[in-house]
């Protein structure tokens, strides 16, 4: 098995980039959860177009939704509409979601799109081909939320006395039925060998070596198909009507789907760069799905990167406790941009993260308004910067400047952010980054303060004139340099923030991260200077915190 595995000469190298979210279930609408999925997702996408602006075009994201199974024939029952109808209401809104938090994708796919059955069907007739399906009357707990059949060793009696699932503690019942099975047990050692042969194969560690747990134990064949009795809801089972595709099975294909498979030419952005997932979908990407590709002889993603998920005030989020967190709801309160910055600065994928409204309002108050936002005022406002210039820098003040030790530091913390900053990227750790620029700018900040140019704006003197430049000069590049690096995480801040400095947009990728102060004067933008107001809870509702009206009135477009 090992042989044959290297002899196909898997690679760690990336040759290209594409990275996936997990299709999301349309049982319900969209959480917080499903949307942290998608933004890191992103942000790892909008990383790659800037570090390598060359291979841009070529850089994929894909994101969707999973449309099929037991679980959603109840879900539109409980509607009262059609199974269609509720698929088309749900999914639309995932769309919307994404649209309004800039999730960048090339492709949003539905499985229940013509091309994506297509896809499962001929990735069926491969998996038949290969010898690794079978039939079988098959007997065991099934877990519809789940959608997933469990062993006893993964079972757990509830506080009724009733066998639910040990993970989630949904319940399970009793099914037995004719099913096709897949051979998983012939593909555990190829799998295992899969995940051993690089470190940075599952990120973080810590699931890496759940992953490597799971498969220190046999792995039980499993069943990939329903009688279509029970699920109608499915893709038909190629060569068998009577049967419908598993619905796990239907869904991993979505990631051949996406690149046009099974047509030529899907191979030149195959394998996945890096696939995102919740930690709760470990064992199906990181056992079934390499299994399946194996068995198919396609190689498996370079990288699975897990995360963790979000609790509420310290607590589980879910229905029964109304804590569930509705992101398009609390944007209205904190915009788009103020709640995707929470996310990914806030998260941290080894672990679960808290959301708390008292967190993210001192959050967005302090870093974006306080420390980010109004840094940009002092330098651009009219009281320092009257004629709304990028100047360019005086040597002779520069070097009066770096008599001040507060000078010497800023440029010590300059000149070591972009490395810093772009190690904590690769390794998809957006929180490191984020404390890395926030280091900066809070360096910046104290350099402003020690610096006095307020001081220097009444002086006659033209030395202390070239001073006053020069300090706005030095805080505008470090603004530039932030805005760079930062364009992942807060892509419409950034922009607005780029084009206030006059910045082409041909020079705001990686490269550009280079010191490089102004050597002639320059125009700002006539873009407001104010890049996100402070967030002040309202006397009469307090969990309305408002921003001046104007800000409100824009709420449409999805910045902040």
């Amino acid at each position: 098995m090992i042989a044959r595995f290297c002899s196909r000469g898997f690679s760690t190298q990336v040759k290209n980039s594409f990275v996936t979210t997990p299709i999301f279930y349309v049982n319900a609408a969209p959480h917080i959860g499903h949307l942290y999925s998608a933004v890191i997702a992103d942000a790892v996408h909008r990383f790659n177009r800037i570090a390598t602006p060359e291979k841009s075009r070529s850089c994929f994201l894909s994101t969707g939704t999973d449309e099929h199974g037991m679980k959603i024939q109840q879900a539109a029952v409980l509607h009262s509409t059609s199974t269609e109808d509720y698929c088309n209401s749900i999914s639309a809104r995932y769309r919307e979601l994404f649209r309004q938090f800039r999730v960048d994708y090339s492709r949003f796919i539905r499985t229940t799109e013509t091309d994506h059955r297509r896809a499962v069907q001929t990735f069926w007739r491969t998996l038949e081909a290969s010898g690794s399906i079978y039939s079988a009357n098959y007997a065991g707990w099934y877990c519809v939320p789940d959608e997933t059949f469990l062993t006893e060793s993964q079972l757990k009696e509830n506080e009724r006395g009733e066998k639910c699932s040990l993970e989630s503690g949904h319940p399970v019942e009793w099914t037995e039925e004719q099913n096709y099975m897949f051979r998983l047990s012939q593909y555990q050692d190829e799998v295992r060998y899969w995940v051993k042969s690089s470190e940075d194969r599952v990120q973080p560690e810590k699931f890496r070596r759940i992953l490597l747990d799971y498969l220190d134990e046999p792995l039980p064949d499993i069943s990939i198909s329903r009688p279509i009795g029970r699920v109608s809801w499915g893709i038909p089972v190629p060569t068998d009507p009577s049967q419908s595709v598993y619905v796990w099975l239907d869904a991993l294909v979505n990631y051949l789907t996406v690149v046009g498979y099974p047509k030529e030419g899907f191979a030149a952005q195959w394998p996945p760069s890096v696939q995102v997932l919740g930690k709760d979908i470990l064992k199906f990407h990181g056992i079934y799905w390499p299994a399946f590709l194996l068995a198919a002889k396609l190689e498996p993603p370079r990288q699975l990167l897990v995360h963790s998920h979000w609790t509420v005030d310290n607590q589980k989020m879910s229905k029964s406790k109304f804590n569930v967190v509705d992101p398009a709801e609390r944007a209205e309160l904190y915009t788009h941009e103020g709640l995707r910055y929470f996310l990914l600065r806030e998260g941290v994928a080894h672990s679960d993260g808290n959301y708390s409204d008292t967190k993210v309002l001192r959050i967005l108050n302090s870093e974006l308004a306080d420390t980010l936002g109004n840094l940009l005022s002092r330098c651009c406002g009219k009281a320092l910067n009257p004629a709304s210039l990028y100047p360019a820098l005086n040597e002779e003040a520069f070097e009066r400047l770096k008599s001040y030790d507060v000078t010497n530091r800023l440029l010590e913390v300059l000149h070591e952010m972009p490395d810093k900053t772009l190690h904590h990227y690769q390794k998809n750790n957006f929180y490191l980054v984020v404390d890395t620029v926030m280091h900066l700018l809070h360096t910046t900040n104290n350099f402003f303060e020690t610096t006095t140019p307020w001081k220097l704006k009444k002086s006659e003197s033209p030395d202390d004139r070239a001073m006053l430049n020069a300090i706005l000069t030095i805080t505008m590049e470090v603004l530039r340099q932030t805005a760079i690096v930062m364009q992942p995480i807060i892509p419409v801040l950034t922009e607005r923030l780029l084009d206030k400095l006059n910045i082409p947009t041909s020079a705001r990728t990686w490269e550009n991260t280079k010191l490089s102060f102004r050597t002639k004067d320059a125009s700002l933008g006539n873009q407001d200077s104010i890049l996100f107001r402070r967030i002040v809870p309202s006397t009469e509702n307090k969990t309305e915190p408002k921003q001046e009206q104007r800000t409100k009135s824009k709420q449409k477009k999805p910045a902040s």
